[in-house]
């Protein structure tokens, strides 16, 4: 191989997960956080999605080799499976052989063994990767998995991971009860093009570069063209260019030689690459229009005083207490993570993250509700208005009625000691 005519002790672009060459953007490093919150919480419930070889089998995987000694973890990835077959597998992790069991037999076994691991003081984490593929009777059964409880709190953590159809599939009516026991809910997206520059020369680095330039500055924005920031195609694009100077005897890469690789592979542009697919999928792309400039903006104050303005491009933009947020608001009556306004370019979702204060519009507490021009969020004695910029392109004409309104002003008024942004507490 080329590990010792480039200097390398270990190969820096293999596909397999390898906690020691995990690189941490801002979106790895929050979808981290969020599943570390499953142990911090009594309650935890998280599911993080993302593309094809965005990263997260390696995020489970250093999550898990970071856990303390009294976390009992089942991790489960065949999830083509009934749901019979589903409960056996979790049993299995934990340690028996319940193939015999029926399914009332195997439901009891489980309950018995999650309430003795709590009174022993161990917390019971479940995993479940590639998730997509779980049939909504075995999402039903990990739904009632997380309502087994003593009489203070629950037992069980869970974190589902899988691709974009995962959140398809969990906003069907049949799955209303299962979406309102998750805690926090993350897409993983592609790197940036500063990120996957990192990206590349912190796993040189690992696999013993020592600050060694092997692929030249002028190679990045080209390798981003064709990978789209995706950490697998990044590899796979890397590992071939590194195998090609090879063979030419070649000590560092340029633009030459990646172009070589790509040739190699075939590739096109990552863009027309996922425009092809999306059309063969039957999916209409969106109109160039529709994704320039921003969709919408929010105002955020506080008694009345502007403190703060932020526009909205589509994506997601999460509102919360700590730091790893979009728009922190560093206050005690703010939940760790509070809300959520996912936008695209045809307008914008709120989303209550089952905060303890909740979320308020026109006095009525909210769980999910498109958002209209001119609405004002109000989080404790902070308001945040959102303003449509799309002007002809699509406002919502008319309110579209809260999913959950409850609350009345007075209940409203005893949680308005709240915050936003990246502001703190003030008066």
């Amino acid at each position: 191989m080329y590990l010792e005519h480039f200097g390398l002790k270990e190969l820096p672009f293999r596909l397999s997960p390898d906690p020691a060459f995990l690189y941490l953007s801002k979106h790895h490093a929050r979808a981290k956080a969020y599943m570390e919150s499953t142990i911090w919480f009594t309650d935890g419930f998280v599911v993080i999605t993302g593309e094809i070889g965005a990263g997260k089998t390696t995020l489970i995987e250093t999550f898990l080799s970071e856990l303390e000694k009294d976390v009992v973890v089942a991790q489960i990835n065949q999830t083509q499976v009934s749901p019979v077959e589903f409960l056996q597998s979790v049993l299995v992790q934990f340690g028996y052989s319940p193939f015999r069991m029926k399914k009332a037999e195997l439901l009891a076994t489980l309950n018995e063994f999650l309430i003795e691991q709590y009174a022993a003081g161990r917390k019971v984490l479940l995993i479940v990767d590639e998730a997509q593929n779980l049939s909504n009777r075995v999402l039903e059964e990990v739904r009632l998995l997380s309502g087994v409880e003593t009489t203070k709190e629950k037992v069980l953590r869970i974190i589902l991971a899988g691709q974009p159809e995962l959140n398809a599939k969990l906003e069907s009516d049949d799955l209303v009860q299962l979406v309102q026991r998750v805690r926090l809910r993350f897409h993983l997206t592609a790197l940036s093009p500063e990120d996957a520059r990192g990206y590349v020369l912190h796993r040189l680095d690992v696999a013993g570069a020592q600050g060694r330039e092997i692929f030249h500055e002028d190679t990045h924005p080209l390798m981003y063209r064709y990978s789209g920031g995706v950490p697998r195609l990044v590899n796979t694009l890397c590992d071939t260019a590194l195998m090609g100077a090879f063979a030419l005897e070649t000590d560092t890469i340029g633009v030459k030689e990646v172009r070589a690789a790509i040739d190699e592979l075939g590739w096109v542009e990552f863009a027309a690459r996922t425009s092809r697919f999306r059309q063969q999928a039957g999916e209409t792309p969106p109109p160039a229009a529709a994704v320039v400039g921003p969709v919408a903006r929010i105002i955020v104050a506080h008694d009345g005083q502007k403190i703060g303005e932020r526009e909205l491009f589509p994506g997601r933009l999460i509102i919360g207490r700590t730091a790893e947020n979009d728009l922190q608001i560093d206050s005690k009556y703010v939940s760790r993570h509070h809300c959520q306004i996912l936008t695209t370019p045809e307008g914008s979702v709120l989303e209550d993250l089952n905060s303890t204060n909740g979320v308020y519009i026109k006095s009525k507490r909210v769980r999910k509700r498109h958002l209209n021009d001119g609405d004002v969020i109000v989080l404790g004695r902070h308001e945040i208005m959102y303003l449509d910029e799309r002007g002809g392109r699509g406002a919502q004409p008319q309110d579209e009625p809260a999913d959950e309104a409850t609350a009345a002003a007075g209940d409203e008024s005893s949680s308005r000691d709240a915050a936003t942004g990246t502001y703190g507490e003030q008066g």
